[in-house]
């Protein structure tokens, strides 16, 4: 059962989390900027509880959504391998059998040890979700970031023009001031880390990569450079391309997560080579 997914401590915190910075941003701070009954604070109101709602979203769509589990019965295509003879060829297959499933697995699936199967295109597992993230899911996890990064941005905003502008002197008591300071610097350090990883995946899908991939590809480069070469990630295929492969060929749907419908069977994936 999906639902059971959700019985995760570390959900429940998320979920939290997120209803504390809504509550203390909405009611609290905007409120005592603005007031919620005001033009200004209704609008704020608006904007913000649309970017928590789509992060809300994401998020349950991360949760839910199956990273896509490697086909029963699938054989990789050994006939069109790199090897030039049988033996190469057999030694190429055996690399993409896994063990501890007793399958063959695509290229870029990798095993999880935590579902305990092998996963599609597979970025890493994540513990916030209780899921891998993965081949079918990984736009709504993109999506996710980006969502969670704007909004807690837009709090901090709101908390830093709540304090500039209060009256310190005569409604500033030390409780106060430590609530205020201690909110500040939570959500900073949120929006810092949030930033980081939006950064860190923007990355990722302009090059096409997963974070698996990352790390293994590091002693490529290394063996790149030192032979005076330049190394070529084989997935990448070109920004545009690389984006339209995660989040689809229609702009309109980009900021969708549950818009996944160009997402191909994760079997085989256009690579460098294809255009040579």
């Amino acid at each position: 059962m999906k639902w059971r997914r959700c019985v995760s401590l570390p959900i429940f915190a998320v979920l939290i989390l997120m209803d504390i910075v809504f509550y203390g941003t909405v009611f609290i701070f905007l409120d005592d900027w603005v007031g919620l009954r005001s033009s200004a604070g209704l609008t704020n109101a608006v904007i913000f509880t649309l970017l928590a709602s789509f992060t809300l979203f994401s998020f349950f769509v991360c949760v839910f959504t199956d990273p896509g589990g490697v086909p029963s019965g699938y054989f990789p295509d050994i006939e069109h391998s790199d090897g030039s003879d049988q033996e190469s060829r057999a030694s190429e297959a055996l690399k993409k059998h896994c063990d501890k499933c007793s399958t063959y697995k695509p290229a870029r699936a990798h095993h999880c040890r935590v579902c305990r199967r092998c996963v599609l295109k597979m970025d890493h597992h994540c513990t916030w979700i209780n899921n891998c993230v993965g081949h079918r899911n990984y736009k709504a996890f993109f999506l996710l970031v980006v969502y969670a990064t704007i909004s807690c941005l837009y709090s901090m905003v709101i908390i830093v023009a709540c304090g500039v502008q209060k009256d310190w002197e005569s409604a500033g008591t030390i409780h106060v001031k430590t609530f205020y300071i201690t909110s500040g610097v939570m959500i900073s350090l949120l929006c810092l880390t949030l930033g980081t990883l939006l950064g860190w995946h923007i990355y990722l899908l302009t090059h096409n990569m997963t974070t698996i991939e990352y790390y293994e590809g590091t002693r490529a480069v290394w063996l790149a450079k030192k032979s005076g070469q330049i190394y070529k990630h084989l997935y990448d295929v070109g920004v545009y391309r690389n984006i339209t492969m995660i989040l689809g060929p229609h702009m309109l749907k980009w900021l969708w997560p549950s818009a996944s419908g160009h997402v191909k069977d994760g079997t085989s994936f256009p690579t460098v080579r294809d255009s040579l």
